[in-house]
């Protein structure tokens, strides 16, 4: 017999305060979307989730990004976006701009073949991500959407 598949929300207690119960949940529900994505990235394309995030930001910025932007947008350092962008421009998907302004800086941004590339797994991941929510009716979806908003709200006025 296979053991129950364990997971954050099987931590929780019958006795804990149902807003961690929520927390484990949400946190369960965030890593089983994340770990279908990275392994559906990974087999269908031969790639990884951090490099998807990668070309995600060149593509919402067309002109390109230079490297301290990219590490800050991605919440990564700056060698780990310099591993990355060297991967991605071998495979001719990304390419350097020099920097005008600033000539010990470049520009990374999307060569058209890493725009037609990205466009296809952008394609493929929305696909994953609805089918994962299939379960759900619009209505449901809509109402999720404002309960998400409410608490992120009050997240953010808690935080600060």
């Amino acid at each position: 017999m296979t053991p129950p598949r364990s997971d954050r929300e099987t931590i929780a207690r019958a006795g804990d305060h149902r807003a961690l119960r929520i927390w484990l949940r949400l946190l369960t529900c965030t890593q089983l979307i994340e770990r279908k994505v990275r392994s559906s990235l990974r087999e269908q394309f031969g790639t990884t989730l951090p490099r998807f995030d990668l070309m995600a930001q060149l593509e919402r910025h067309p002109e390109g990004l230079k490297m301290n932007a990219l590490s800050r947008l991605l919440m990564v350092t700056g060698g780990n976006v310099t591993a990355i962008v060297d991967q991605l421009e071998k495979e001719g998907l990304v390419e350097r701009l020099d920097e005008p302004a600033d000539r010990r800086a470049f520009r990374i941004r999307l060569t058209r073949t890493g725009q037609r590339t990205f466009a296809e797994m952008a394609a493929a991941h929305e696909a994953w991500v609805v089918g994962l929510f299939s379960g759900m009716s619009a209505r449901e979806h809509d109402e999720l959407l404002k309960l998400l908003a409410k608490l992120k709200t009050s997240a953010v006025e808690t935080a600060t």
